[in-house]
């Protein structure tokens, strides 16, 4: 390693990595860790089980990746990383490769909306890592297909997600496949009771390591809100793109949402691309490549992505819907100002919103600023807004139970998408 790689890798020096990790985080150009890296990577380069909550977007692939990559050339064994979508899947899997590659390091994608032909291809050339949504990890297992006896090293990642998505029966089969004498490393955003149990039941004594709590946004990212009625929402949103010139992300309550407001900003001229569980894997790829490379100003996407976009130099987030969960308000607003950048995040929310944003503001302890609409547009009459008072603390109640206590399944303001 020459004297300049030296200096751009020391970020990473004493944490416990081999010197040709080093060597190709220098080449990578990967200067220092971040937070969840410093944090993470020395106890599980020991060997121990880890429980990491971090903010999304703070590098929480190579926390675990490193150790997994290193401990695997040194036992010989076999790693999983266990996820809840197929994007997360491939781009975790691109980070494996980008780390791996000079080092021989062969993985197996096994995700839904793909032939099982060349994955079955795959799992036969024995690799290093499997890197798997739960539900085709389970198509691969009741079909013999793959076997969980030999891993070594388990990674859990985003793991509150795939609770939110119902996918606790199949993390259990998969868990109760795996050896009991393994390394498990689980990454999560918050921290919920079923979290702590899968911790409690399923690991050895894990360390937690937690670099921001629960709720906590991303430090660089402004927020704002606008109060506005539902039929100029799609008028502001025009308004808010020809002030903010950066690439946007969007995000609709449901997949019909999603493709109005794809159509509607295209006829105004705007590039823009829609992904959501209506999109097959490759027209959804071919949207997240597009918006990378900026042939697509604009994406427009569902919750289904809220953590599935890892993308840098996302500027602007506009939640044009509120999301279902306060949660995944801090899950969506998270896709900017990812690892130290700075973003800024938009929300829109109706007169007759002001429980769930009551709820999100309790989530992130500390209001949300709003903004006056732009003179273009109609204001709400005063007299409709008693909750948006500058005195926070006298929301009315509506039915039922509280925002942020509604079911996590979905079963509050509409299907989860």
């Amino acid at each position: 390693m020459n004297q300049h790689q030296t200096q751009e890798a020391s970020g990473f020096y004493g944490l416990g990595l081999a010197p040709a990790l080093l060597d190709i985080l220098a080449r990578l150009r990967y200067v220092r860790p971040t937070p969840i890296q410093q944090k993470a990577i020395p106890v599980a380069m020991e060997g121990k089980d880890v429980v990491g909550i971090a903010q999304t977007g703070t590098g929480k692939t190579l926390a675990f990746g490193l150790p997994m990559i290193q401990r695997l050339a040194q036992t010989k064994g076999r790693g999983l990383v266990v996820l809840p979508t197929r994007e997360l899947a491939l781009q975790v899997d691109e980070v494996f490769q980008k780390i791996g590659r000079g080092l021989g390091l062969r993985t197996a994608v096994l995700i839904g909306g793909l032939s099982l032909g060349p994955q079955v291809h795959a799992i036969s050339k024995n690799p290093h890592v499997i890197i798997a949504t739960p539900g085709r990890l389970i198509d691969h297992m009741n079909q013999k297909n793959v076997r969980l006896d030999g891993i070594t090293v388990l990674v859990l990642d985003e793991a509150d997600r795939m609770l939110d998505m119902g996918f606790m029966p199949q993390i259990q089969k998969i868990l109760s496949a795996l050896p009991k004498n393994r390394q498990t490393m689980l990454f999560s955003a918050t921290m919920p009771s079923e979290i702590m149990r899968i911790a409690s039941g399923h690991m050895k004594l894990p360390i937690r390591v937690e670099i921001a709590p629960a709720g906590s946004t991303a430090e660089r990212v402004t927020q704002e809100l606008f109060i506005v009625a539902k039929d100029k929402k799609i008028n502001l949103l025009a308004k808010v793109l020809e002030t903010h010139n950066g690439s946007t992300l969007v995000f609709s309550r449901t997949k019909h949402g999603a493709k109005r407001i794809t159509r509607q900003l295209k006829s105004l001229g705007l590039s823009a691309a829609e992904i959501h569980s209506n999109k097959s894997l490759n027209q959804r790829r071919e949207a997240l490549d597009g918006f990378k490379t900026g042939k697509y100003r604009v994406l427009v996407a569902t919750d289904i992505a809220s953590r599935g976009i890892d993308v840098m130099g996302i500027e602007l987030v506009v939640n044009f819907d509120l999301p279902s969960t306060s949660d995944d308000y801090v899950h969506r607003i998270g896709r900017t100002a990812r690892a130290g950048a700075g973003g800024h995040a938009i929300t829109f929310a109706m007169p007759d919103e002001q429980h769930e944003v009551r709820a999100i503001e309790r989530l992130i302890r500390k209001p949300l600023p709003i903004s006056k609409l732009p003179e273009v547009l109609p204001h709400i009459p005063a007299p409709t807004l008693p909750a948006f008072r500058e005195d926070r603390g006298a929301y009315p109640r509506r039915g039922g139970r509280p925002f942020h206590q509604r079911s996590r399944g979905g079963q509050g303001m509409g299907r989860r998408r």
